[in-house]
């Protein structure tokens, strides 16, 4: 992308940044944080784009992604004006509209490695579910006996019931409306085997109700973060102290957690995921 950006912009290019995300046969450039380029230029590097990459649309993603729906703002560069595709992963097919709802296919190793990990019959809440990638993947790879997968984001909750439809797991992935908290403490209290908090805004935050959601002694919470990255990478130390202490206050013990970078997400800023196997403290119901 930097290439194609320094070849067609000249040297203003090397503001671009480096990596172009491809969703279906939608191509997204991050608008750079630094640098002066207009949106003219980056019309003119789309419509370069087109000619070099396998896509139909491109878009500019010009704001970060924000809101209780985790969604970002674009604006159309050249090809076709459709926000809409079909985003193909792990054997699945996923309808996303990009304007919408919020997917990369940067978490595309995590998907597959978390359902790696799931054993046969387990029960799994996702409770930030979005499009219902994780879930899906889960349902299609490792035989579980039940995907509770719930978003608040109504636009992702019809694109992730019809996305449930499109790959056949109807009798597995059930889906919910609404915000995750209410859903657990309503509906899902003490099923899950597993319980997925993909989304670092809130994960430690709806930690209490990622425990009631548990329904046995121990149980596996999968808590992602944002955190500061730092040369010494003592971020993974800080990640499992943060999630110790949500834990040990609900009466938990931490009794296992590994912890992994899953990717970058801006300067100095990285996503972390902890694998947590928790505990009940001997006596507490």
């Amino acid at each position: 992308m930097r290439e194609l950006a320094l070849r067609v912009l000249g040297e203003r290019g090397r503001w671009v940044w480096s990596r172009l995300e491809v969703i279906g046969d939608i191509a997204v450039i991050k608008k750079p944080i630094y640098g002066d380029l207009t949106l003219e230029d980056f019309v003119v590097l789309a419509e370069e784009l087109l000619k070099v990459v396998p896509v139909k649309s491109v878009w500019l993603a010009v704001t970060p992604v924000t809101g209780p729906y985790k969604t970002r703002g674009f604006v159309h560069l050249a090809g076709e004006p459709r926000s809409w595709t079909i985003y193909r992963e792990h054997g699945c097919s996923f309808k996303v509209d990009i304007t919408k709802v919020f997917a990369t296919p940067r978490l595309g190793h995590e998907h597959l490695r978390v359902a790696k990990l799931v054993r046969g019959g387990e029960v799994v809440v996702n409770m930030f579910a979005g499009v219902g990638i994780f879930s899906i993947v889960i349902a299609r790879l490792s035989k579980p006996g039940r995907v509770h997968s719930i978003d608040i984001n109504p636009e992702a909750y019809n694109m992730m019931v019809e996305n449930i439809r499109l790959n056949k797991v109807e009798g597995i992935v059930v889906p919910y409306l609404g915000d995750a908290a209410r859903v657990v403490e309503e509906r899902l209290a003490g099923v899950a085997d597993r319980v997925l908090m993909p989304l670092p805004d809130l994960a430690l935050e709806y930690s209490p109700q990622a425990l009631l959601a548990l329904r046995g002694p121990r149980g596996f919470i999968h808590f992602y973060l944002h955190l500061k990255a730092d040369k010494e990478r003592m971020f993974y130390s800080k990640a499992v102290e943060m999630v110790r202490g949500k834990v040990e206050a609900e009466g938990w013990i931490l009794a296992n957690a590994r912890t992994r970078v899953v990717r970058k997400v801006g300067p100095g800023m990285v996503q972390v995921v902890v694998d947590a196997e928790v505990e009940r403290f001997k006596g507490v119901a």
